[in-house]
C-alpha cells in the first residue's frame, strides 16, 4: 500500500493484513464516520412524518434481512425461495411470546433486546434445520427444498390457532429508560435502534469476510470440488450459511413485530421472498453496498409506482386499482433490465463512481 494513508491510488499492498483492513485509507474512515454523525443527527434537525418515517424503518429492516440472504445468496451461491419464510418465523417468534404472556408482558415491553435475540436464536435454528439438504442437493434442487420450507410456513401459520390463522397477533409497545415510547415517538425510536443494528451486522459480514469462514463460503460458491479437495466441508459450510441468514432473518422479523406492533401474514408469503431476492439481485449479488441499495431502491420504486397510478388516474376514467396492475408490470421489468444490462446491480455503479472519484485527476 502507498505510504500516504490519505490519497493511496492504487493497491500497493505488501501484506495480507494490509489487503484485509477495514476502511484502506484515512479519507474513508473519516467519509464513514462524517455518514454515521448524519444518519443519527438529521432526524433531531429535520422534520419529519410518521409516515415518512416509516417508509425508513422498513428500509432499515429490508437491509437487515438481505444481509443474512447475502450470505447465503450472494457469498454462498445458494439461491434461496423461502427468506420471508425465515423472517415470519423471528416475527412469531415475538409474537408467541405475545400470544402465551399478553402483549404487555414485562419481558415484551421492557426485554426486548432479549426478544430480538431470541428471534435471531430460533431463526439461527430453522436455517441450520432447513439446510440440512446441503449435504445431498445442490441449485435448483435446493432452491425447491426452500421453498418447501416457504409453503410449509405459509400453511402453519393459516391453520394452527395458536397463530390465530394468520389473523393480526398484537405486540404491546415498548419502553426505554426515560419510559414507555408514545406514538409521536415510536417510529423514530425504532429508527435509531434499527440503525444501530444495521451498523453492527454490517461490521459483522465485513468481518466474517475477513476470516477463514467467509472465504469458505466464498470458495464453495465459486467451485465446491475444489473447496473440497482443499480441505473446506461444502455441507456444513452451506448448513452455517443457512445458520447465519436465519439470524439476520429472525431479527428482521422481530424488529418487524415490534415496530408495526403486530404480526399478520401477509407480510411473509412468497411474493415477499421474491421481492427480497429482487432486492439482493437489484443491489448486486455478493457485495456488502449492495444489500443497502437494493432494499432502498425497490421500496422506493414500489412508492414512486403508488404516486405515479394515482396521477394517472386523475386523467383517466379505469375503475380498475392503476397501482395493482403497474407494480407487477415495473417489479418483474427492473428485474429484467438488470439482469440483461447490470447483473452486479448497482453496487457496480457505486464501483465505478468510487474508482473514478478515486483516480482522479490520476494521482499516481
Amino acid at each position: 500500500m502507498s505510504q500516504n494513508r490519505w490519497l493511496a491510488t492504487g493497491n500497493f499492498f505488501t501484506s495480507y493484513r494490509q489487503e484485509q483492513r477495514i476502511f484502506l485509507t484515512h479519507l474513508d474512515r473519516l467519509i464513514f464516520i462524517c455518514l454515521l454523525v448524519v444518519l443519527f443527527v438529521w432526524p433531531l434537525c429535520v422534520e419529519v412524518s410518521n409516515k415518512q418515517m416509516l417508509v425508513i424503518d422498513n428500509i432499515l429492516i429490508a437491509i437487515v434481512a438481505i444481509l443474512g440472504l447475502n450470505i447465503l445468496t450472494g457469498f454462498a451461491g445458494l439461491i434461496s425461495i423461502g427468506h420471508a419464510a425465515f423472517v415470519g418465523v423471528g416475527a412469531y417468534t415475538v409474537a408467541s411470546f405475545s400470544r402465551v404472556l399478553g402483549d404487555s408482558h414485562l419481558l415484551l415491553t421492557h426485554g426486548w433486546p432479549l426478544m430480538i435475540l431470541a428471534a435471531g436464536l430460533i431463526g439461527t435454528i430453522m436455517g441450520a434445520f432447513v439446510g440440512l439438504p446441503a449435504f445431498r442437493l445442490k441449485h435448483l434442487y435446493l432452491a425447491i427444498a426452500t421453498l418447501s420450507f416457504q409453503m410449509i410456513f405459509q400453511w402453519t401459520i393459516n391453520f394452527m390457532t395458536f397463530f390465530n390463522q394468520g389473523q393480526t397477533i398484537s405486540v404491546g409497545r415498548v419502553s426505554w429508560f426515560t419510559g414507555q415510547i408514545g406514538r409521536n415517538d415510536h417510529y423514530l425510536f425504532w429508527y435509531y435502534v434499527t440503525l444501530s443494528i444495521v451498523i453492527l451486522f454490517s461490521f459483522a459480514v465485513r468481518n466474517l469476510l475477513r476470516t477463514r469462514y467467509g472465504r469458505c463460503l466464498v470458495a464453495v460458491r465459486d467451485n465446491d470440488r475444489a473447496a473440497d479437495a482443499m480441505g473446506i466441508h461444502p455441507g456444513f459450510t452451506k448448513v452455517y450459511a443457512f445458520a447465519l441468514s436465519g439470524f439476520f432473518a429472525g431479527v428482521a422479523g422481530a424488529l418487524h413485530a415490534y415496530l408495526w406492533r403486530g404480526v399478520g401474514y401477509e407480510s411473509f408469503t412468497l411474493h415477499q421472498s421474491i421481492s427480497y431476492l429482487a432486492m439482493a439481485i437489484v443491489g448486486g449479488l455478493g457485495t456488502l453496498i449492495g444489500s443497502f441499495f437494493g432494499p432502498a431502491a425497490m421500496i422506493m420504486l414500489d412508492l414512486q409506482v403508488e404516486n405515479l397510478s394515482q396521477v394517472i388516474g386523475k386523467f383517466l376514467t379505469v375503475t380498475m386499482d392503476l397501482a395493482t396492475a403497474f407494480r407487477p408490470l415495473t417489479f418483474g421489468l427492473v428485474i429484467v433490465l438488470f439482469l440483461m444490462f447490470e447483473p452486479r446491480g448497482i453496487a457496480n455503479w457505486w464501483r465505478i463512481a468510487r474508482s473514478y472519484v478515486k483516480l482522479w485527476p490520476f494521482r499516481y
